[in-house]
């Protein structure tokens, strides 16, 4: 950031950077072609930067059946309301977490069974698109590690409805990593961790058809590819 900034934000999306100017910011996978970077000093002055978006190609299917119709249910909804609470109310704590600085290592080596940002189009009609990437070892408890430093704001006591046992942890700045459908966890909620610490073992709790591990990374309410973060499997 410019020296003398008092404020910045990406968009309308407010952003936040530590006493030397340093900040991290991420783009959804539906992000437009550029966004526009405000900083506000101390004069009042307002510093603005253009930011290019470069496209990428993602894995579509087209499949010529229709979309199933339908929502969910208001039975389900009862149980789901109060778990999406605790995730929002997790993904808006702010910590002293500094992760975001470090290169992100792999919580676990396997094969990558489902790609950030794959989708399916459903006679024309696209649906939602994959939120995170999927690592398949194999077997249910396979550990896996913390990919940078963080706090845990989120270790679900029980399995939840989709996620089944959930764990978020902040690297500060907005950024977190969400691990779904762990068999256990082992770490807890308030704890700081460090890059390459164990945090669980490998399950298919929840919606999942077999045992792996579905690591999602979010900026605010942007979702981000993993593998940006990492590079390719080794």
């Amino acid at each position: 950031m410019p020296s003398g900034t008092v404020s910045a934000r990406l968009g309308d999306e407010p952003v936040r950077f530590d006493a030397i100017g340093h900040f991290f910011a991420g783009f959804d996978r539906n992000a437009p072609e550029s966004e526009t970077l405000f900083a506000t000093l101390s004069n009042g002055q307002t510093i603005t930067r253009t930011l290019a978006i470069a496209p990428r190609q993602w894995r579509i299917e087209r499949v010529n059946v229709p979309m199933r119709k339908g929502g969910p249910s208001a039975a389900f909804m009862k149980i789901r309301r109060p778990e999406l609470a605790a995730i929002n109310a997790a993904r808006a704590e702010q910590t002293d977490a500094d992760g975001w600085k470090q290169k992100f290592i792999w919580p676990v080596k396997g094969r990558i069974s489902g790609l950030f940002g794959s989708q399916r189009i459903y006679q024309g009609v696209p649906g939602a698109y994959h939120s995170g990437i999927d690592i398949a070892t194999g077997e249910s408890g396979t550990p896996y590690v913390a990919p940078a430093d963080g706090v845990v704001v989120l270790a679900s006591q029980k399995p939840f409805s989709l996620e089944g046992n959930l764990l978020i942890i902040d690297h500060g700045m907005g950024l977190n990593s969400a691990f779904l459908h762990s068999s256990k966890i082992v770490v807890h909620q308030g704890e700081h961790v460090k890059q390459g610490q164990l945090l669980g073992y490998i399950g298919s709790t929840g919606r999942a058809t077999g045992p792996h591990l579905h690591w999602s990374l979010k900026w605010e309410d942007s979702r981000l590819d993993p593998l940006l973060f990492t590079g390719p499997m080794p």
